[in-house]
């Protein structure tokens, strides 16, 4: 779940930041970087957990 809202989250702010930038809101542009970020973030946490989750599957 938390890939998928990451995904999510990265597409909506990459759009966030492309109106900004067409539209000259530097506002809505930085919203849309700063959700784009925790989109990123969010995915790498996600695939950290289930990296770990495999780890300790294979010390069992």
């Amino acid at each position: 779940m938390g890939k998928l809202k990451g995904k999510a989250d990265q597409v909506k702010g990459k759009t966030k930041e492309e109106i900004g930038s067409m539209t000259d809101d530097k506002s809505m542009e930085m919203k849309g970087k700063t959700q784009k970020t925790k989109g990123r973030l969010e995915e790498t946490a996600a695939d950290a957990a289930a990296r770990m989750r495999r780890i300790g599957e294979k010390k069992r």
